[in-house]
């Protein structure tokens, strides 16, 4: 298919978001559109929070690997904190500085040498940091878009209270 040529059924097409002229709406309307963009900015904003916090995970599994299993001294036996959660640890020891076990989704783990798991950890990092980059400028989008229409309906009940309407 060429630029020229209409798209066929069933393909998606382009859609380009068309300026509206706020001052045109009635009051009821802007609080709807206010409103709906208050929760889609509170949705984008608890999203972001929860990219944070995976990111911060994977970069503790970073450091569990550094710290446990690399850390020069450490070999089988070694008796080890083992992470339940961030705040709870309970006493293990060191099986194996050859391998790790990494929780790759859903439930599955597979075996990796430590470095091939830090770096899936790092993957993960870095992708995520990509991905929250896009999201906070999606937010920051909404944001402005709230205080435009935020302005204009401030602007509509200023022009009913004194022009009494």
């Amino acid at each position: 298919m060429t630029s020229k040529d209409p798209p066929s059924q069933g393909q998606p097409t382009q859609a380009h978001p068309q300026a509206v002229n706020l001052s045109s709406l009635p009051a009821a309307q802007l609080t709807s559109i206010k409103n709906q963009l208050t929760q889609e900015l509170q949705h984008l904003t608890n999203s972001f929070t929860q990219l944070r916090a995976a990111q911060a995970k994977f970069r503790d599994c970073i450091n569990s690997i550094r710290d446990g299993v690399e850390k020069e001294g450490h070999k089988e036996g070694t008796p080890i904190l083992v992470p339940l959660t961030p705040s709870l640890y309970v006493p293990g020891l060191l099986a194996s500085t050859e391998t790790v076990l990494v929780d790759i989704g859903t439930g599955f783990y597979v075996e990796k040498t430590p470095p091939a798991a830090r770096q899936f950890y790092t993957s993960k990092v870095d992708e995520l940091g990509k991905n929250l980059q896009d999201l906070e400028k999606i937010v920051q989008g909404k944001q402005g878009n709230l205080n435009v229409v935020e302005d204009g309906t401030l602007r509509y009940v200023f022009y009913r209270v004194i022009w009494n309407d």
